[in-house]
């Protein structure tokens, strides 16, 4: 079966939450990712956004390689002091975040309208 690719999108949510800009990740995260990951993060940040939410709906696969491309991730949020969360994960991931100490970094929440309402009063 082959890899899916990683596909990532940018959305900036309007209203009371356009402080925010949204990541929608599609695919596999793996070390064939940092690209499209980079490229997401770097148009996310082009809109200065307080927060930006990382979308993990529709992956279906992360890989170590994968885990430490979402640490460069949080490094680079953390040194322009935006907020990095995540909504989306699957149990499985959710538990190897806690088991990484992510979540010790990164606010994790099951949904995008969790993540968004919850952040934008913190």
């Amino acid at each position: 079966m082959p890899a899916k690719h990683l596909e990532a999108s940018v959305r900036y949510p309007p209203g009371e939450r356009a402080g925010a800009a949204v990541i929608e990740l599609r695919g596999e995260i793996d070390g064939f990712s940092q690209e499209a990951l980079d490229a997401a993060y770097a148009e996310a940040e082009s809109r200065d956004p307080d927060i930006i939410l990382l979308n993990f709906s529709e992956v279906d696969y992360i890989n170590s390689t994968g885990i430490a491309l979402i640490v460069g991730l949080l490094a680079k949020a953390r040194a322009s002091r935006r907020r990095l969360l995540a909504c989306g994960l699957s149990d499985h991931y959710v538990e190897i975040f806690n088991i990484t100490r992510l979540s010790d970094f990164m606010s994790l929440f099951p949904d995008e309208e969790s993540a968004l309402t919850k952040s934008a009063g913190a």
